[in-house]
């Protein structure tokens, strides 16, 4: 057997390897004479005693006799402590980093002979899967390019990426990762128009999915032209007539490329995902006009779409006194009536409003022609807004449908909760709180829902989207109160889903129920249309139960999903945008974990952050996080007065000791 050189080490770390079939070197001039001799490439493997996906690794992998069989063939292995050698971690770490990898632990690199690093990753699978290749065909691969192919090692990370793609086998399974969510994100982008911003042509709908599938390229690639996209499109339909410039909220469409004409029904839905989209751009941008649209729409929430009760009605005709659109247009005459010949021509001249009109000789309020606005601009308007707007209320109103709809209210629920947080906004979240009170009290059975209700009658049982849309709620309110209530709630919901919806021959969810009224079929549908489909809000709901729950079986159960969508999805990338959000979710989740005597200040920290991609846990102890979290080991150790975590895939940040540091460590 190879000679495994660690046992004479006195690193905790290093002698827990001690007894590894792989013959290991510690770092020093030794190790780095037998890559000279010998002309093989170096395997670095750096980690430390208290990390757990350095375990996970070592007992797939370092402690396989297979697996080391191919490492003592190929490759010099040298293993590092980064807690003793701290200055051996930074070279190695800051190369990783540069090769565009998130950073963690286990490290793992490769190197010259001489040291130079020239490819490297973290944990590697022992197994194939989502676009990661088994750690053999990486070593045998990395091994192969080094060999016939020296004079690319100092460019090649794109080539060897591209040939380990290739090798991934998995029967039944479609390689879908990282890289191939950056080489699709710009072929969505080509189909944005450049002027009038949305997707070109006509009509125009907000296609709220594939925006997001744009902001999170940006945050994956750090394309600013990935958000500039994003922010283009929401500021064209914020100051188009697709936008109700006086009551608030948006409008299901446009029927022009323009935004200037609306299929004038508002959907609760279609608010809620624009509500969270808002936010994001806000987040980014500090522009107030985000802040404002996402405010005003609050605001029609709360005047025109709540009922007793504090749950949302599904929408507003598009229709009053028979004819579209008329609760919302003017003509030039009237808004004089109201405001006055001045202040109607300053007031027109910043809202289109003319005597001919710009719709079927009526005026639609938009602001398209991006007029210059001061501070003092915005302040007149708006009170000019207001007089109309107390005008407009005495005119017949549209028809309300306020019916609930657990899905619809379940996607605003959690857009509440997750814009209000960013945008310090605690009321929104009471208001999302209430709502979810009022679902739980009329539409639930146990651990099931309904679909729909109205003056007392339940529409039961409920469709798979409706425990997708109230589950992602839960979460997101629990993650912004810190009430255990509706974690359990999640959970509970869950439980139902998975007994009443799996489809267990192929791993997705039926939309109905097992006992529902017969059908000649039972869809499991993939698919987007105005909303998110179930399956992908599903797939994003069970990642993060994994680790509020503390139970990896919800993120076993989130992988056998994704086997299941991702081979159709493949086929139409455009019609799978949430699925696709989901996936970068799996690939990009950051769980922040904030512990000790300021964990609430930690987790306030963690809550202004973009919430696409991140989850906060509260840990008071280390027994709170599940017995294969990677920060279980680290809280333990962590200073009492509190400290939070970051942690992205299988590796942990090191401790943040100051909220105010969270974010410069996030980004």
């Amino acid at each position: 057997m190879p000679e495994n050189r660690l046992a004479r080490e006195t690193s905790p770390y290093l002698l827990q390897h001690k007894d590894n079939p792989v013959a290991w070197w510690p770092w020093g001039p030794d190790a780095l004479a037998e890559a000279a001799r010998t002309g093989k490439p170096i395997l670095l493997s750096i980690g430390y005693a208290a990390c757990h996906w350095c375990h996970v690794m070592a007992h797939e992998s370092f402690e396989d006799a297979a697996t080391a069989a191919v490492m003592n063939d190929l490759f010099v292995n040298i293993k590092v402590d980064r807690e003793e050698r701290p200055d051996i971690d930074e070279i190695y770490m800051n190369a990783l980093l540069l090769l565009g990898e998130h950073g963690g632990w286990p490290l793992t690199m490769f190197l010259t002979p001489k040291g130079e690093p020239f490819w490297g990753g973290t944990y590697f699978p022992k197994d194939a899967g989502y676009g990661r290749p088994a750690f053999v065909d990486v070593l045998r691969e990395v091994a192969r390019v080094f060999r016939e192919e020296p004079a690319k090692i100092e460019n090649n990370r794109t080539a060897i990426a591209a040939r380990l793609r290739e090798r991934v086998e998995a029967s039944g399974r479609v390689s879908f990762g990282r890289a191939e969510l950056d080489q699709v994100a710009p072929r969505f982008a080509n189909l944005f128009d450049p002027v009038h911003g949305g997707l070109r042509g006509a009509p125009k709908f907000p296609q709220c999915t594939i925006l997001e599938f744009l902001w999170r390229a940006g945050e994956r690639t750090g394309d600013v032209r990935f958000f500039e996209t994003v922010e283009h499109a929401l500021i064209r339909m914020s100051e188009g007539g697709i936008y109700d410039h006086l009551g608030g909220g948006y409008a299901r469409y446009s029927v022009d490329e323009r935004w200037l004409v609306p299929h004038f029904e508002k959907m609760l839905y279609d608010n809620a995902q624009l509500l969270e989209l808002l936010a994001l751009a806000h987040a980014r941008t500090g522009n107030p006009l985000f802040r404002a649209r996402a405010e005003e729409t609050v605001g029609w929430l709360a005047r025109e779409m709540t009922i007793e009760g504090g749950a949302f009605a599904s929408s507003l005709d598009a229709d009053s006194e028979g004819e579209e659109g008329k609760f919302y247009v003017w003509s030039r005459a009237e808004v004089e009536r109201v405001l006055g010949p001045d202040d109607a021509a300053y007031f027109a001249g910043h809202y289109d409003v003319s005597g001919q009109g710009n719709f079927e000789g009526h005026n639609i309020l938009n602001r398209l022609h991006g007029l210059p606005r001061s501070e003092n601009d915005e302040r007149r308007l708006a009170a000019l807004r207001a007089k109309l707007l107390d005008v407009r209320a005495a005119r017949v109103r549209p028809g309300l449908d306020d019916k609930v709809l657990a899905d619809w209210n379940g996607l605003m629920i959690a857009a509440l909760a997750n814009a209000g947080a960013p945008l310090n906004e605690p009321a929104w979240i009471e208001r999302a709180a209430r709502a979810f009170h009022c679902i739980t009290g009329n539409m639930t059975r146990g651990d099931r829902l309904g679909h729909s209700w109205r003056n007392d009658r339940l529409v039961f049982p409920g469709l798979s989207s409706d425990y997708a849309a109230m589950i992602r709620a839960a979460i997101a309110l629990h993650q912004a109160t810190a009430q255990n209530e509706f974690l359990e709630r999640a959970i509970a919901w869950t439980a139902g889903l998975e007994r009443h919806h799996n489809d267990r021959s192929s791993g997705t969810y039926f939309l109905t129920a097992d006992d529902a009224e017969g059908l000649i079929v039972r869809l499991a549908l993939t698919r987007d249309d105005a909303l998110p489909n179930p399956q992908a809000l599903i797939a994003q709901n069970l990642i993060r139960l994994a680790l509020l729950a503390g139970d990896d079986r919800y993120r076993e159960r989130a992988d056998r999903l994704f086997d299941a969508v991702l081979p159709t999805a493949a086929e139409n990338l455009f019609g799978h945008a949430a699925f696709l959000n989901a996936l970068d979710l799996r690939l990009r989740h950051k769980e922040i974990v904030a512990t000790g005597e300021r964990a609430a200040d930690f987790a306030a920290a963690a809550l202004r952050l973009p919430f696409l991609d991140r989850t906060v846990l509260r840990a008071p102890a280390a027994e709170a996080l599940s017995a294969t979290h990677p920060a279980r080991e680290q809280i333990a150790a962590a200073p009492r007065e509190g400290a939070a975590f970051i942690c992205i895939g299988e590796s942990c940040s090191l401790p943040i000791t100051d909220p105010n540091q969270l974010a410069t460590s996030v980004s």
